[in-house]
């Protein structure tokens, strides 16, 4: 280990005196009064584009955790690369987590939550590392990384910032003094001591323990742009200082766990346990193979994509979560529980593999919550969709609400045969769109027995009770020789222009006389 640098230098280095000493920090944020067992879960996005179903799928996780343990979720905005951050980001990040039913709680004692307002802390950290001859300045230009690079790979070596390409890994304090005097910017970096050589086992919860190289590299943790901290100096910190015990996060951040575990064995501080998840996978249309869901070429890796769509939230949390929890689909038929907050996840069962993103399976499960809502809660279900994302049809089918409970009510009032062909809020609208006279369309291709539909027209009385009514039909069907079905779906595509719809009494009944009789005579001119 090299020999530390003053306090002055440090000083200078920093842009001013670390505000904290780690005593000082300790006592700031101290260890988290929750039960034992609790989880402190963390939600960590970037604000650098939409919320991606995958991060859906790990703060659903985290969020899980913490509930059933009795301990606390908080979401913490990564925003340290700046080049990278999209403006409104983090209102989307926090709308969707509200809109899914997730909710965070940042306590203002741990905080603050953005990592951009936390500088004192990482900077204190820095001093503390320095101090004791862990980190160093660097003072590399991207020109000279480049430069070093070009060898590396001529050499077949791996590229990086380690052993002899760190040139100023035992730079002493003289020269570094002389390079800031001379208004040269310096980079933080790690001073590793890790030999690739050798290897380190670190355990996930899931994967049991897993052997990596020791990390060699002196990667940076203070950059020299915005002196705002790296992700994995920034990670160190944060989940020390705001006490999380549990780290849920995709499969693709295994490669860093021997970096962050030798950070927290530096500082001497215990390190979270980790929970590496599977990528959220689909089958390509193209190749028939598996591969992640791409933010560029599936529309379902935006979390938007499902609310601007009318996709339960509920039934999306369903899907996702049984994903995690294999049992649950099982429990819930049963009836043993009645939805994800009453069952228990067990870490140690989170799948390691690449799950499939199946849109028929979440039908299912849409299809399920939905046929589980009563009338009134369906309704206005429909009726907020249509207001926030809908078009100025599904906005004049919810116009009157009558008429939409109404269309709504049909078949919903049998326990016993529940109706599931309702799946999003969209296509909820656009199922019964026939029901409003600016939206039916008429079936040019249907070949109608214009006898059976002069006869109804007739014998047609809306006050007369399904018995009756039906009763009628058949009597058309006995006088024309044909059987009562076709008799009837004469009818059923005369006033819904569709062969496949609920009940035709109840159709018309909703209908009104007017509408009924308006449409068949349409029909037959």
């Amino acid at each position: 280990m090299r020999q530390g640098f003053s306090s002055n230098f440090i000083n200078q280095l920093l842009g001013g005196a670390p505000k904290y000493t780690i005593a000082e920090l300790e006592e700031k944020f101290p260890p988290r009064a929750l039960p034992d067992g609790a989880f402190v879960t963390r939600f960590a996005p970037s604000p650098t584009g939409y919320m991606h179903i995958g991060g859906l799928y790990g703060a659903l996780i985290d969020s899980k955790l913490a509930q059933q343990t009795g301990g606390v979720f908080m979401l913490r905005i990564e925003d340290t690369d700046t080049r990278r951050e999209v403006k409104d980001a983090v209102d989307i990040i926090v709308a969707s987590l509200n809109q899914f039913g997730l909710p965070y709680n940042n306590d203002p004692e741990y905080g603050p939550y953005y990592q951009s307002q936390r500088r004192d802390i990482y900077h204190s950290v820095a001093a503390d590392l320095l101090a004791r001859g862990m980190a160093y300045p660097c003072f590399l230009t991207p020109d000279d990384m480049a430069e070093i690079r070009e060898k590396q790979k001529s050499a077949g070596f791996p590229t990086g910032i380690y052993g002899e390409f760190a040139r100023d890994r035992d730079i002493s304090e003289d020269e570094a003094w002389a390079r800031l005097n001379a208004g040269q910017v310096a980079t933080i970096r790690l001073y590793s001591t890790g030999n690739p050589e050798k290897r380190i086992f670190c355990k996930d919860a899931v994967r049991g323990s897993i052997g990596f190289p020791e990390n060699n590299e002196d990667l940076v943790l203070i950059k020299s742009n915005d002196g705002l901290p790296t992700y994995h100096f920034a990670h160190l910190c944060d989940d020390h200082f705001m006490r999380t015990t549990h780290v849920i996060r995709g499969e693709e951040w295994l490669p860093s766990l021997p970096l962050h575990m030798q950070l927290f064995r530096m500082m001497d501080w215990a390190a979270p346990i980790y929970i590496h998840t599977s990528t959220i996978d689909k089958i390509d249309a193209n190749t028939g193979k598996q591969r992640k869901l791409s933010k560029r070429h599936d529309p379902e890796a935006n979390v938007a994509f499902f609310l601007a769509d009318g996709w339960p939230t509920e039934s999306v949390l369903e899907y996702l979560f049984n994903i995690a929890a294999a049992g649950y689909e099982e429990a819930k038929q049963k009836g043993q529980v009645k939805n994800i907050w009453d069952y228990e996840m067990r870490p140690k069962k989170i799948p390691m593999s690449g799950a499939l993103f199946d849109m028929k399976k979440l039908e299912w499960w849409a299809r399920e919550f939905i046929g589980s809502l009563p009338v009134p809660e369906l309704v206005a279900r429909v009726v907020n969709w249509a207001n926030e994302y809908g078009d100025e049809n599904h906005k004049n089918q919810v116009s009157d609400i009558d008429y939409l409970t109404a269309a709504l009510s049909i078949e919903r009032d049998n326990p016993k045969r529940v109706r599931k062909d309702f799946i999003t809020w969209r296509q909820t609208l656009n199922e019964i769109a026939y029901f409003w006279d600016a939206l039916y369309v008429a079936n040019s291709e249907y070949e109608f027995n214009r006898d059976v539909l002069k006869m109804f027209l007739d014998r047609y009385n809306p006050a007369d009770d399904k018995d009756t009514w039906w009763g009628k039909i058949v009597a058309i069907a006995g006088e024309l020789g044909i059987k009562n079905g076709d008799a009837a779906m004469s009818l059923r595509v005369a006033v819904t222009g569709r062969t496949n719809t609920p009940d035709l009494y109840s159709l018309m009944h909703v209908m009104g006389h007017g509408r009924v009789v308006s449409r068949i005579k349409d029909i037959l001119k």
